[in-house]
C-alpha cells in the first residue's frame, strides 16, 4: 500500500504541475501511388486539477493507513 501511495502523491503532484500531457500522433492524409503525405498532430489530454487533487489525497490516506496498521 505504500508504493501505490506514493505514485498516487507523484502523480496528483504531476498533474497538478503540468496540468495535462501531450503527444504527437501521426497521421497519413494523401497517398498517391508509392508517395505519400504525412501530418505530424500534437495532442494535448488535460487532465482536471480535482482529479489530481484527489489522487493527492488517496496517496496521503493509504500512507497514513499504512503507517496506523504497522504501529
Amino acid at each position: 500500500m505504500r508504493i501505490v501511495g506514493i505514485i498516487l502523491i507523484v502523480l496528483g503532484a504531476l498533474g497538478l504541475l503540468y496540468g495535462g500531457f501531450s503527444y504527437t500522433r501521426r497521421r497519413d492524409t494523401v497517398q498517391l501511388g508509392p508517395m505519400s503525405a504525412t501530418i505530424k498532430q500534437r495532442e494535448r489530454v488535460p487532465i482536471p486539477p480535482i482529479l489530481s487533487g484527489i489522487a493527492l489525497a488517496a496517496g496521503v490516506g493509504l500512507l497514513l493507513v499504512g503507517r496506523r496498521k504497522r504501529g
